[in-house]
């Protein structure tokens, strides 16, 4: 590749979907607790979105995408751990023409059932207080008390009113997919590497009607983000400008996630003629609910629940939600859908962020464009050349060109496009992909910087609008493709609750 197309994209890459995330500043974790409701429904909120080509041997066909839930997850939260929903649907939505409305959609259901399991105490059978009864092994074993089921839909066309498909699996056509029970701790899965060979097997290959084979895997995860949110909260409590993995501590490390994971043929996903899709996630509730004041014996009949669907969760970029969007507009932006994003532009074009971090460090002079077009461009649009679909309509989602092959994990750079590796952020989201280090240097305007006096890159403003456009900001925290599996699901075997 010449010299010059490098810069370009090098310059494109830093601002993509970070662009709104970044231009805003500091960064808290992902997309965790970032609206008021989500706060009383860990259940439906949606954590992260990553999307890539898949980068395992022989995998290179397909694309990836993980959706994460129910954030800050303490490995020792029993006797019931965490479980989906069954009250809610949880849903990634492709949009592959560019036109900012959902072409396909991945719904899933979840069923919760109780096996009434007793013991016999003294003559009677009393029902036992735990999640088990013992030891766990193979998919839904005896001893699990309490077994959890899921259904996958693919929808073509709107999300409520297209062709629905109920996917099967693809040897015994079974619609009804187990997940594994959470990693409740090393003697109940028999021993520290027990617990992975256990979610293995409920690893699905799917088949997808008409186009191919997929892969599912839902189950419980290690928290993959990765970020110094304890210290960015408070106000920005590091050095920004201090070596990009300073000892600053993962406050999300010792957290698991609950993961929605799908491995699909790009040729399943992808529309005639355009290589590039966009994609994110949600999570809707039933807009009715009723408390029971007496709830029958059984698991998850406290309340009843219906009426139709109201999304409540959205997640596509990272970081959108929780540092551009104003207090009062969160609740209104998870309810909203990309071909309506034009009500949160004020957010974009004059962002607050960056003069918040000017006022933490008087030395890094906040951007002084306004409006941010450099911001809007990249973050509505996708880069021109890498990610852009042709018809583009200005939306907010993740964007990905499936025409880009895969970065080998040993070969990959954490900074993506940035730092040469064009099948990275925001060419999509790998684990491994800083997406705060490279938020937090579009921050004080990259792109300005980047694009020249000349403004080359035809972005709206120049280097003497961002006098901080150069700096190279971190929180001080960073992992590599090596700290996560190499296949898929590719995120990492949970922390037990036995630590």
């Amino acid at each position: 590749m010449q010299a010059k197309q490098r810069k370009n994209l090098w310059i494109a890459a830093i601002i993509t979907g970070t662009a709104l995330a970044g231009a805003m500043s500091p960064a808290s974790a992902s997309s965790h607790r970032e609206a008021p409701f989500l706060t009383n429904a860990p259940k439906v909120d949606g954590t992260d979105f990553y999307m890539f080509r898949s980068y395992a041997s022989g995998r290179q066909d397909y694309v990836t995408m993980i959706a994460n839930f129910i954030p800050f997850q303490d490995p020792q939260g029993g006797p019931n751990f965490y479980q989906f929903d069954q009250n809610a649907m949880y849903e990634i939505h492709v949009d592959n023409n560019g036109d900012a409305k959902e072409d396909i959609t991945f719904q899933l259901r979840f069923k919760n059932t109780s096996k009434r399991t007793a013991l016999n105490i003294g003559g009677k059978q009393v029902l036992i207080p735990l999640i088990n009864s013992s030891t766990i092994s193979g998919v839904n074993p005896a001893s699990l008390n309490v077994r959890e089921t899921y259904t996958i839909d693919m929808v073509k066309g709107d999300r409520r009113g297209g062709a629905r498909s109920r996917l099967a699996a693809a040897t015994g056509g079974a619609t009804e997919f187990d997940k594994p029970v959470d990693n409740i701790g090393d003697k109940v899965f028999g021993g520290a590497t027990g617990y992975e060979t256990y979610a293995n097997q409920h690893m699905y290959d799917i088949a997808i009607p008409g186009c191919g084979t997929g892969r599912v895997f839902v189950g419980q995860r290690k928290e993959p983000f990765f970020i110094a949110v304890g210290k960015i909260f408070d106000l920005f409590n590091l050095n920004p400008l201090g070596a990009e993995n300073n000892g600053n501590t993962n406050d999300l490390e010792g957290k698991n996630v609950s993961s929605i994971a799908l491995e699909i043929p790009i040729a399943c996903l992808t529309a005639a003629g355009e290589p590039v899709i966009g994609a994110y996630a949600t999570a809707s509730m039933r807009q009715g609910r009723l408390l029971n004041p007496a709830p029958a014996s059984g698991i998850n009949t406290a309340v009843k629940e219906g009426g139709a669907w109201s999304q409540v969760s959205r997640i596509g970029m990272p970081l959108v939600n929780e540092v551009i969007i104003g207090m009062d507009d969160k609740d209104r932006f998870n309810t909203s859908k990309p071909k309506d994003d034009a009500q949160f532009l004020n957010y974009v074009t004059n962002p607050v962020l960056p003069a918040v971090v000017e006022t933490l460090f008087p030395t890094a002079k906040a951007p002084t464009n306004f409006p941010r077009t450099d911001l809007v461009t990249v973050f509505l649009k996708g880069i021109n050349g890498v990610n852009q679909p042709k018809n583009v309509v200005a939306s907010e989602m993740m964007r990905l060109n499936t025409s880009i092959a895969p970065t080998p994990m040993a070969s990959q750079n954490v900074l993506g496009v940035a730092g040469g590796d064009n099948a990275g952020f925001p060419n999509g989201r790998r684990p491994a992909d800083d997406i705060v280090d490279v938020s937090l240097r579009v921050a004080m305007g990259a792109l300005c910087v980047l694009t020249g006096a000349g403004d080359a890159l035809q972005v709206g403003c120049k280097p003497a609008d961002a006098p901080a456009g150069a700096a190279p900001l971190t929180d001080g925290v960073r992992k590599t493709a090596a700290s996560f599996k190499p296949a898929f699901p590719y995120l990492n075997t949970p922390l037990p609750g036995n630590q």
